[in-house]
């Protein structure tokens, strides 16, 4: 049965009416997935060395240690991103398949997703590597399986926690206090973290323990979904009772605040656009990458960090304007909207956001002051041309959004176009090469001002590239309209 599940899935793939942008998105996620596997690889390699020569340790005793921090961030990213299947499973529901059959496809479904398998290649590749340096076959197969096993657990977990947001708040604030306490040495959180983890390793028959949670856990999870596995129950759409809410000082700004306010509203409201707020707030962390590989210590690199550690919500909203407002957006196509002002309004929220995320980055000065000059002429670049450039490639998403969606995914599907992804150039490359190139021959101070030029110039320029940006959409109006129109 589950092998003619899988049959449908390919089938439903390649029936559908958008089959080349899925494609093209497949290729594309295969292609970030082969990325990040890489880097988990490499990653692995240059954990075990260096911490067995480098510095000594046992790799086993140290990776240890720092396990739990990995664990939580997994958990975060799963109940972040990875949904539960149900919209294909719902049709079934009407034949003759055991209900048991469809929820143990479910579940065994959730590990399909690479957010739950792409860690298994760092860890593979670590006990890869102690194997060939000649460490004990059993104690490493077992800490190699109590690893994996937990980090399984985190699949269930999630399904638990799916719907429950004040749990998961509740949790999440736990963990922070944790954290907390844990960074100023007041409980030794890493101290346990080693215990536990490396317990798998210096004791093998512990290994067993994580398999038995496995197992318990996936019981659980089948009989929690089981119990709500009915169309007009657990699978039923919630229905939640709208409020009226308004902010007033937005008012007085006329028509451009009007939009504003209807934005705010929108990302405090719904699942979708919260999603987008909490990964901008992520963006912000993304430059610590910087101090993990050495690749991003280059100019080019330095820059492309900063654009994104500014510029995560210009990216993640602006570039699905007007998609945000496509269940309406044929109602208000009908009425007398200055389009001016409508695509003015979101390039004023997203430059504050922006310049709010400039001043959050502040703490980047604690690493060197370079790095965060670097970080606000990024910043000036997204307000000046990059929020220019992200509106006007939002013209070429034409894909609903769905803003009560269960989707957890902060994509969409079919986002993917090609004159977007040109506009790529000069978002991206352009001031990563300009910064490059000036800071080679002029210093740090000749590239910070270079990029600083540009996004004065964008700034001052706004109003007639807005100009171009209008008749743009304008002239997709109609493609748009007929979009949003037809679902998938």
């Amino acid at each position: 049965m589950f092998i003619q599940f899988l049959r449908l899935e390919i089938k439903s793939f390649f029936r559908g009416t958008s089959v080349g942008v899925n494609l093209a998105m497949k290729i594309l996620r295969f292609i970030g997935i082969l990325n990040f596997i890489g880097c988990l690889v490499g990653g692995a390699f240059v954990t075990f060395y260096y911490l067995q020569e480098k510095t000594n340790l046992d790799p086993f005793k140290m990776a240890s240690r720092f396990l739990i921090v990995a664990w939580v961030v997994d958990l975060i990213v799963k109940y972040l991103w990875q949904e539960m299947p149900t919209q294909n499973i719902k049709p079934f529901l009407t034949l003759n398949i055991p209900k048991n059959t469809l929820v143990n496809y479910m579940l065994a479904k959730t590990f399909v997703s690479a957010f739950s398998w792409l860690n298994s290649f760092f860890f593979i590749t670590f006990c890869g590597i102690a194997l060939f340096k000649g460490y004990d076959v059993l104690s490493v197969a077992t800490w190699l399986i109590g690893i994996s096993s937990l980090f399984y657990l985190n699949n269930f977990i999630n399904i638990f926690f799916n719907d429950k947001e004040t749990a998961a708040i509740i949790i999440a604030a736990i963990f922070g206090i944790i954290g907390v306490l844990g960074y100023y040495h007041i409980i030794p959180v890493l101290d346990y973290s080693e215990t536990i983890f490396y317990s798998f390793y210096g004791e093998p028959c512990l290994a067993v323990i994580p398999l038995v949670l496995f197992v318990v856990f996936w019981w659980c999870c089948f009989r929690y979904i089981r119990k709500e596995f009915y169309l007009d129950q657990g699978l039923e759409a919630k229905k939640i009772f709208g409020k009226t809410e308004n902010i007033d000082f937005l008012n007085k700004y006329g028509v451009l605040g009007t939009f504003i306010n209807n934005d705010v509203k929108m990302l405090r409201r719904n699942k979708v656009t919260k999603g987008i707020l909490l990964g901008s707030f992520l963006f912000v962390f993304y430059g610590m990458l910087m101090f993990t590989s050495p690749i991003y210590k280059t100019p080019a690199m330095m820059m492309f960090m900063g654009l994104f550690v500014t510029g995560g919500f210009q990216f993640l909203f602006g570039q699905r304007v007007p998609a945000f407002d496509s269940s309406y957006y044929p109602l208000m196509m009908t009425l007398n909207v200055p389009y001016k002002e409508y695509l003015k309004a979101k390039w004023w929220l997203m430059n504050i956001v922006t310049a709010v995320c400039m001043v959050v980055a502040l703490f980047y000065a604690y690493f060197g002051w370079e790095m965060y000059v670097t970080f606000f002429a990024a910043g000036l670049y997204n307000i000046g041309v990059n929020s220019q450039f992200t509106l006007w490639s939002g013209a070429f998403n034409k894909t609903q959004i769905d803003l009560n969606s269960k989707e957890k995914r902060i994509g969409q599907k079919n986002s993917f176009n090609l004159k977007a992804l040109l506009l790529l150039v000069p978002k991206m490359l352009l001031p990563m090469g300009v910064f490059a190139v000036s800071k080679y021959f002029f210093g740090m101070a000749g590239g910070v001002v270079s990029i600083a030029i540009l996004g004065l110039l964008g700034f001052l320029l706004r109003e007639k590239i807005f100009d171009i940006i209008v008749k743009h959409y304008k002239r997709e109006k109609y493609k748009t309209l007929e979009a949003f129109k037809n679902k998938g």
